[in-house]
């Protein structure tokens, strides 16, 4: 796959089947439109065009007061359109000026007269330009235009419910890691470097990893304990997950990540770990006695170990 950042890296091939978007999440939803135009631009000989942007809108145009919480990084979603056998991944660079920009002024330059196009796929939803005025409908009327096919493709729905990026980081906010999943289409992940931590965890009889997000602004689920899968470069173990404040030791507010691994002895320090989170076993509770809070870990534990005993008889 050509990673590629300006039109002159592409080169005009009218034979192009396109897509365009933010893709967050790259959820099941994001997945069939994909490869709907590689399977298109396979058919045609043609090749298969994914355009789409950095940083994300949603961090230029946002009010100054609201945060972002994204649900994949730029790399993310490289690595899965490169999966996917996609030819060419256009990142365009997005500003306050290119947001400006028509909807029928961003296609002329950048699809129709930039790479060439014989034919555009997008979600049923979809929505671009100056104050989202594009749509499905204003597309087709450029596809008559300018000779080239339009296809919308229809939602795809999990419980009864339309995939959507916004839908995702609303069930992560509540904590629903496993519906998140289900509209992922794979385990909801968050990656960090391991950092100095007050070394608590060990004299709980429960050393713990702590997390520093590699991008800031990736959505962490709401605060509790998980059961997680962790990826540590190609090895894969499983372990317990605290997302809080640790409301035990101090009401300092200071949100941390930490995890600790079934089964492993080792030093982790510096290195980066992926979380994929599985399952929420509990809220984050307050005890009054720290011989209470480590006799819940040790129920964690027993749960976290039927759950891997569970996902490992299934996977044999």
């Amino acid at each position: 796959m050509m990673v590629v950042h300006d039109l002159e890296q592409i080169g005009y091939d009218k034979n192009s089947v396109v897509t365009v978007g933010t893709f967050d999440g790259v959820h099941r939803g994001h997945e069939i439109v994909i490869r709907e135009i590689v399977e298109r631009a396979k058919k045609r000989g043609g090749r298969s065009v994914v355009v789409t942007f950095d940083p994300h809108p949603r961090k230029v145009l946002r009010r100054q007061e609201e945060s972002i919480q994204l649900l994949s990084t730029l790399t993310d979603r490289t690595t899965f359109c490169r999966s996917l056998e996609v030819d060419v991944f256009f990142i365009i660079q997005f500003s306050y000026d290119f947001s400006r920009q028509s909807f029928r002024e961003f296609y002329l330059r950048y699809v129709v007269h930039g790479i060439g196009v014989s034919e555009v796929v997008e979600g049923y939803d979809h929505h671009f330009g100056r104050d989202r005025e594009g749509s499905i409908e204003t597309l087709l009327q450029l596809g008559k235009e300018f000779e080239f096919g339009v296809h919308a493709i229809q939602p795809v729905c999990v419980d009864g419910a339309p995939v959507s990026s916004s839908g995702i980081r609303s069930w992560l906010l509540i904590g629903n890691v496993e519906r998140a999943a289900r509209m992922l289409g794979r385990l909801y992940g968050i990656s960090g470097s391991v950092v100095r931590g007050d070394g608590r965890g060990k004299y709980l009889g429960y050393p713990t990893a702590n997390l520093q997000l590699v991008n800031n602004e990736q959505l962490v689920p709401q605060n509790g304990i998980y059961f997680v899968e962790v990826r540590r470069g190609s090895e894969r173990h499983f372990g317990m997950a605290s997302i809080g404040v640790r409301p035990t030791f101090g009401q300092d507010g200071r949100r941390t990540i930490e995890v600790n691994i079934l089964d492993f002895d080792g030093d982790l320090y510096e290195e980066i770990l992926e979380l994929r989170f599985i399952k929420r076993l509990r809220d984050e509770l307050k005890y009054d006695r720290v011989e209470d809070l480590i006799n819940q870990m040790h129920k964690d534990k027993e749960e976290s170990l039927r759950l891997r005993a569970m996902m490992n008889e299934t996977k044999n």
